[in-house]
C-alpha cells in the first residue's frame, strides 16, 4: 500500500504530496481558482446592500450561520496552514460579515 494511504491504523502517520510536484502544484492552482470564484460571488450582494443601503432580501439567520461558519473555515485553514483556504476565508469573512453588519443596521 502506498505511504500516502496508510492510517494511524496501520502505525504511520498519513503523508501529504510533496509540494514540488506538480500534481500538488495543479491542486493548489485548482484551490486558488475556486477560493478566487466562490469570494467574489459576494461582492456584487456586498455591492448592492451598501449602494441601496438595503439588506431586505437577505436572510439573518442565514448569515449568522454562514459568517461562523467561514470563521470555523478560516481557523481551520489557519490551523493546517492551508494558504488557498486561508486567504479565501479571510477574504469571505470580511465581505460576508459586512454584509451582516449591513443587514442588522439597514434591516
Amino acid at each position: 500500500m502506498p505511504d500516502i494511504y496508510r492510517s494511524k491504523v496501520d502505525g504511520a502517520s498519513p503523508k501529504m504530496p510533496d509540494p514540488s510536484t506538480s500534481s500538488a502544484l495543479l491542486t493548489d492552482i485548482t484551490g486558488y481558482i475556486a477560493a478566487s470564484l466562490t469570494t467574489a460571488a459576494f461582492i456584487p450582494q456586498a455591492w448592492l446592500t451598501w449602494k441601496t443601503r438595503s439588506a431586505k432580501g437577505v436572510s439573518l439567520g442565514m448569515y449568522c450561520v454562514f459568517v461562523t461558519g467561514v470563521a470555523l473555515w478560516l481557523a481551520y485553514g489557519i490551523l493546517l496552514g492551508a494558504w488557498p483556504v486561508t486567504i479565501a476565508n479571510a477574504i469571505t469573512l470580511l465581505l460576508s460579515g459586512f454584509i451582516l453588519v449591513m443587514k442588522l443596521r439597514f434591516g
